[in-house]
């Protein structure tokens, strides 16, 4: 008998990916590695000093999900008034010490050196490609491994200071709005999440246990930046389980987490121009924007 749930992703993930890819309004380098740009897209309204929403996208840190994915995502916001900046990053690969059967989850440590080499001269960058958005405003997202970037991205000041990525202080955010993450790894390892993505993107399961004090933002809290999570109930590819294994760690620490529960969502509708749950995210996003 056809599972309804799988049948309902797949519906789900073709409308997502239906939509051509965007082309940026302009592009920028932070490093010498052809993964490390930034595709900059202007707001469609033309307004002046508008808030700058940074683009984390997901694809389990796997080398065949690209930034062009979520192009349309990031025009959909351009169009509702804001500046965007899409981060592409290096991702998995078969390296010797990650070889396997199956494609590898990211990279250590190059994955998370890329993420905090982009946010720290985004900034600039954004100065220089679009000159008018606010740089004083800026909101995080990301969707599904996209989503963990963008709250490790805020969350590196919690790093130990013998983290090659922490930060002397918090990064100066309006707030993080993550889409359905891979924010919890111990719970996301338990579910299978992605295949066992988590574990990879630490370099094995060898590692987990040593490196994921580092990369785990289930275990970077409080960060004392405004986090919500926009989660569909009906996700069967990051279970809402881990959204809120993640406001439950947020919560023992002390740091309130909003947690925005879709009914009848699942993963892919959160980054979907043409679905209704796209334009909560936006939504949220405006809230911490302004």
């Amino acid at each position: 008998m056809p599972d309804p749930s799988a049948e309902r992703d797949a519906v789900e993930a073709e409308s997502a990916f239906s939509h051509p890819a965007v082309a940026p309004d302009a592009t920028a380098a932070y490093g010498e590695h052809p993964d490390q740009v930034v595709d900059f897209f202007a707001p469609r309204d033309g307004r002046d000093r508008a808030p700058l929403v940074v683009v984390l996208h997901g694809g389990a840190w796997r080398a065949p999900y690209d930034r062009q994915h979520i192009s349309p995502f990031a025009d959909f916001l351009a169009r509702r008034g804001f500046a965007v900046a899409s981060v592409e990053y290096r991702r998995g690969g078969e390296l010797p010490r990650q070889r396997g059967t199956e494609p590898v989850a990211g990279r250590w440590p190059e994955t998370f050196d890329d993420v905090a080499a982009a946010m720290d001269l985004l900034p600039g960058l954004a100065r220089e490609a679009l000159p008018g958005a606010d740089t004083r405003r800026i909101v995080v997202t990301g969707h599904s491994a996209g989503g963990h970037l963008a709250l490790w991205a805020a969350a590196r000041h919690v790093l130990t200071p013998d983290s090659p990525w922490h930060l002397p202080a918090a990064p100066a955010l309006r707030g993080v709005v993550a889409l359905a993450p891979i924010a919890d790894f111990t719970a996301a390892e338990e579910l299978g999440v992605c295949g066992g993505a988590t574990a990879q993107l630490l370099g094995g399961k060898e590692h987990f246990d040593e490196r994921r004090p580092y990369a785990d933002p289930a275990a970077l809290l409080p960060t004392g930046i405004a986090t919500v999570l926009v989660q569909g109930r009906t996700d069967i590819v990051v279970p809402r389980a881990v959204a809120e294994s993640y406001t439950e760690a947020a919560a023992r620490a002390g740091e309130p987490v909003w947690l925005t529960l879709l009914e009848d969502v699942g993963h892919f509708p959160l980054i979907d121009p043409a679905a209704d749950a796209c334009a909560v995210v936006a939504e949220e996003i405006e809230q911490l924007a302004y």
